[in-house]
């Protein structure tokens, strides 16, 4: 599917298929337009003619252009249909796990889809080194032949939990060594409790670490106070600075959410920028009448200001102080993958979520959800809820009506279910807002790739 845009004064064609981007004229917008009216296919000479009236016989020469990127399928390529089995040859299989440490926090963030820790249980609590080792097995064992496996050790806040983040990540060692997995380990913190020797620990087991800061001060304190209601900003900014003079060129994300409090999010991302240079910043996921949602009318602000800080990322990139924003990376570098496009996060199929009762669910954002449990790592044997995950299956192509004529379904993959879910009350169903703003990042995405050329 051919998408065609204009950013910042200047026109962009993408054909999603094919993964081609071009950077066009004015007079090319105005052909190709009559392509996308014809699809994909030569206008007729009537058609032509009355743009040659305006724009001259270019036009003609600019048809034949179009018509060779056609023959050479980069433009209106052919749409590839794909099924799950080609996706998936030896079948969908469990290799990632967000393994929660703990249902507890030293934060109250305000818009915490955790409920401040307890998921909305009321009842916090700690995963014990046994639940732990029983969930690292079952990864082992539903993985099946995968040898690269992913296991993120979250919470509420994972370090609350200590002894047991280093009893696991050892045991991690122990089975690799037994089982000739490679195993990954992130580990998603707020960063309060990070010291010296939890730094040290991070740095030397952690291939990726995420560590959860909104920005500005006052941003960052109206909606992530502590348990006292105080503040956090600087107690986070002093642990970060500390733990990143540690881990030099390691992975790591300084991941921010912004609200409609902050519409003006860039000068946040900057904000992280000043610590680090790989940041990433969400849009706040709340329901309505919270106060602080994401909203219908909020959208054009939010367009611009993703214009604005793809210029400034731009500029940056030429003043020689880049820093890599997450939502603006887009790899059109190896060539037109359907295959490898398609794949989403793998919700309730290749990835799960274990709790520190040991209950298996879909992914992080359905704990609590008791209708989504699949099942319990302490069962035996552990036999995942068919009834629970086949629904999940018919996500991994997207399938959706909303998803089947749009551009961008090769990169967000149908959306978030668990977003889909809390929006529609289905899996299935869809969250236009969360769409709109996933389409304007990607346009910022491949504008920012065709100022690299």
């Amino acid at each position: 599917m051919v998408h065609m845009f204009k950013m910042l004064g200047e026109y962009l064609v993408f054909d999603s298929e094919s993964g081609a981007l071009h950077r066009i004229d004015d007079m090319a917008s105005e052909v190709i337009g009559l392509y996308q009216a014809a699809a994909g296919t030569r206008p007729a000479m009537p058609e032509l003619e009355r743009l040659a009236i305006t724009y001259g016989t270019d036009i003609y020469e600019i048809a034949d252009e179009i018509d060779t990127l056609i023959d050479r399928e980069e433009l209106f390529c052919p749409a590839r249909e794909v099924t799950v089995e080609q996706l998936y040859p030896d079948q969908p299989r469990i290799k990632s796990m967000c393994l929660h440490l703990c249902h507890d926090c030293n934060l109250r963030c305000e818009y915490c889809f955790a409920g401040t820790g307890d998921f909305g249980t009321g009842h916090r609590s700690m995963l014990s080194e046994e639940v732990g080792r029983r969930a690292i097995d079952f990864l082992i064992e539903a993985s099946g032949p995968r040898k690269h496996l992913d296991i993120d050790f979250f919470g509420g806040e994972p370090l609350m939990n200590w002894p047991v983040v280093v009893a696991l990540v050892k045991y991690c060692r122990q089975r690799m060594t037994e089982t000739d997995k490679i195993i990954r380990l992130t580990i998603t913190t707020n960063a309060m409790l990070l010291d010296q020797d939890k730094i040290d620990f991070i740095n030397e087991n952690f291939e990726n670490c995420v560590l959860s800061i909104d920005g500005r001060p006052a941003v960052h304190d109206r909606m992530r106070p502590d348990a006292g209601g105080h503040g956090s900003h600087d107690r986070v900014v002093r642990n970060i600075k500390k733990f990143l003079e540690v881990r030099g060129k390691g992975q790591y994300y300084l991941r921010g959410t912004y609200t409609r409090h902050n519409l003006d999010f860039a000068e946040d991302v900057l904000h992280l920028a000043e610590l680090g240079d790989q940041v990433s910043m969400e849009p706040v996921v709340a329901p309505p009448g919270s106060g602080y949602e994401i909203r219908q009318e909020d959208l054009p602000t939010i367009e611009a200001e993703y214009e604005r800080l793809a210029q400034i990322i731009d500029q940056r990139r030429r003043d020689g102080n880049a820093f890599n924003f997450f939502h603006f990376v887009m790899d059109l570098s190896n060539g037109p993958c359907a295959f490898k496009r398609l794949k989403g996060c793998g919700v309730g199929m290749e990835y799960c979520a274990v709790t520190p009762e040991g209950d298996i669910y879909p992914c992080h954002q359905f704990v609590g959800e008791e209708q989504f449990k699949m099942g319990n790592v302490m069962d035996e044997p552990i036999t995942l809820d068919t009834v629970v995950q086949h629904p999940f299956k018919q996500l991994m192509v997207p399938d959706k009506p909303e998803c089947h004529d749009c551009w961008a379904k090769f990169f967000c993959s149908g959306g978030c279910a668990a977003n889909s879910y809390h929006v529609s009350g289905s899996i299935t169903g869809s969250d236009p807002i969360g769409c709109a703003m996933q389409k304007k990042r990607l346009e910022c995405s491949l504008w920012l790739k065709s100022r690299q050329v």
